[in-house]
C-alpha cells in the first residue's frame, strides 16, 4: 500500500512545513509497501530488457521506467511509447527531438534501445532509476494533495540540477520552456497567462529574461542553482497561486507581495 504525505497547510507555509518535514516523509513514503514492490521488481527484471518492446511489454518495469521521467500518465499509450524510445534521439527526426515535452527525450537517452544497444546493461542502471522513481512518485503523490506544491517540489528538484549544468543559458531556457512543470511555476510566479505560450519561442525567451532580471536581478538560469533563489521563485509562484492572480506584476509589485506573504 502507498502512503500519503503530510501536507496541513497549502500555499507558501505549506511549502515550509514540507521543507522541514521532507527528509522524514521521503524515508515513510520509500519504504512503503508499493515503492518497495516496484523497485525490487524493477531490479530484478531491467538487467534482461534489450529492447523497446521489452519494456512496453511488462507493465509493472514500464511503470517504474516512466514514473522514473514523471511520465507515468503516458502508461496506456504503447504505441507512443515503442516508437520514442524505437527511434532514439541521434537523427534530428526522431520523434523524442520532434516532442516538445523533453521528458520523452530524456527516456529515450538513458535507456538506449536505438540501433539496437540498451543502457540497461549499464552498471548501476537499475539503481539510478529507482533513485528517480522514489523522487518522483513522492512528488506526484504530494501534487495528488496539492497540485502546486508537487510542481514546485518538481522544479526545487529539476532546477536545480538544470542551473548547474555546462550549457549555454540560452539552452537552459528553451529547457525551461520545454519543461511542463517547470514553465507552469515560471509562468505562474510571472504572472503570465495561458495565451503566453501561443507566443513565438524567441520571443517567450525573452519575455522570460526580462522577468528574471526585474525580480531576481540576473537573467541567468545559473542562477537557479542558489537554493535561495529559487526559494524566492517558488514563494512567488505560491502567493500568486493563492492569490489567483494571473496578470504580469511589476517588479515593485513584486516585492509589495512578497512582503506581505
Amino acid at each position: 500500500m502507498s502512503v500519503q504525505p503530510v501536507l496541513p497547510l497549502s500555499g507558501y507555509a505549506g511549502w515550509r512545513f514540507l521543507e522541514r518535514t521532507m527528509e522524514r516523509q521521503r524515508e515513510v513514503h520509500d519504504q512503503s509497501q508499493q515503492v518497495r514492490k516496484d523497485v525490487a521488481y524493477f531490479a530484478e527484471k531491467i538487467g534482461t530488457v534489450r529492447t523497446a518492446e521489452d519494456l512496453v511489454s511488462d507493465y509493472r518495469l514500464l511503470k517504474v521506467a516512466l514514473g522514473a521521467f514523471g511520465l507515468e500518465e503516458a502508461i496506456d499509450g504503447k504505441a507512443l511509447i515503442r516508437k520514442v524510445l524505437t527511434d532514439g534521439s541521434g537523427d534530428k527526426g526522431a520523434l523524442a527531438n520532434r516532442l516538445s515535452d523533453k521528458r520523452w527525450l530524456a527516456l529515450t537517452k538513458t535507456f538506449g534501445f536505438e540501433g539496437g544497444g540498451a543502457g540497461t546493461t549499464a552498471e548501476g542502471f537499475a539503481d539510478r532509476i529507482a533513485a528517480q522513481y522514489r523522487a518522483r512518485s513522492f512528488e506526484s503523490a504530494v501534487g495528488e494533495l496539492d497540485g502546486n506544491m508537487g510542481l514546485a517540489l518538481t522544479l526545487d528538484r529539476e532546477m536545480a540540477t538544470l542551473a548547474a549544468g555546462d550549457t549555454s543559458e540560452t539552452a537552459k531556457w528553451y529547457s525551461v520552456l520545454g519543461s511542463t512543470s517547470m514553465r507552469a511555476v515560471f509562468d505562474g510566479a510571472f504572472g503570465l497567462p495561458k495565451a503566453f505560450a501561443a507566443l513565438d519561442l524567441d520571443r517567450q525567451l525573452e519575455v522570460y529574461r526580462n522577468k528574471a532580471e526585474a525580480m531576481f536581478g540576473s537573467n541567468s538560469v545559473s542562477q537557479f542553482a542558489d537554493a535561495d533563489v529559487r526559494d524566492k521563485l517558488i514563494k512567488t509562484f505560491l502567493i500568486r497561486a493563492e492569490l489567483g492572480t494571473s496578470v504580469s506584476s511589476s517588479p515593485g509589485q513584486i516585492a509589495l507581495t512578497l512582503l506581505g506573504g
